[in-house]
């Protein structure tokens, strides 16, 4: 039964109407582990008219579209401030972001499959596809930094960003789904994995 009808309503009394929306989608997202809502069932839980919606997204897609975006933007912080308490090695500083966007993605595991999901076409939407970016560009930043440091071997930093990418994506929707168990993979496999990226990595 979708969100709108087994979760009782919260009348819209503010005036941002815009964030309303979004946070009535985020939950119901949450709620549903999907998003096949329509924007009608998000302008009734949250309140509003049926007509509501329109003011600020053309369809339902625009207002996922900017949920994944805020979703990424979140993301985005976690890793950079990851990155900034811990500085002591360029080790440390990979594996706090890596476990940042891990945790991110188990704390969120419905908003993190839409963030990654080909149904939203980010080329469409700009301002999705830079906060997609601005995931990477806070990877890539500490790869940077740690061959210039002389703390990771010297190498193409983008092929290097795209297998700590494939790596921690592949953990968290493995985790998410439950396959990352004991019998298939022993104790702490992602502190093992990182350690053994890391491995990889350094001069």
């Amino acid at each position: 039964m979708p969100s709108s009808k087994r979760a009782k309503s919260r009348p819209y009394h503010h005036g941002d109407l815009k964030r309303a929306l979004l946070d009535t989608a985020r939950e119901m997202l949450q709620e549903d582990a999907g998003w096949q809502f329509t924007l009608r069932e998000v302008a009734r839980r949250a309140g509003v008219s049926h007509a509501a919606p329109y003011k600020h997204f053309a369809d339902r897609g625009a207002l996922l579209a900017e949920v994944a975006t805020n979703g990424f933007l979140t993301l985005q912080a976690a890793m950079r401030s990851a990155a900034e308490r811990h500085t002591e090695s360029c080790r440390a500083t990979l594996q706090a972001i890596g476990l940042a966007f891990i945790d991110f993605g188990l704390a969120n595991s419905s908003l993190y499959r839409l963030m990654y999901s080909a149904e939203i076409d980010k080329s469409a939407y700009p301002q999705l596809e830079q906060a997609a970016l601005g995931t990477f560009d806070a990877l890539l930043s500490v790869l940077e930094q740690g061959q210039k440091s002389g703390g990771l071997r010297p190498g193409p930093v983008r092929g290097q960003a795209a297998a700590c990418w494939a790596l921690v994506h592949g953990l968290t929707t493995l985790q998410i789904d439950g396959q990352l168990t004991q019998d298939k993979v022993g104790n702490k496999p992602v502190a093992v994995a990182l350690d053994t990226l890391f491995e990889g990595l350094q001069s």
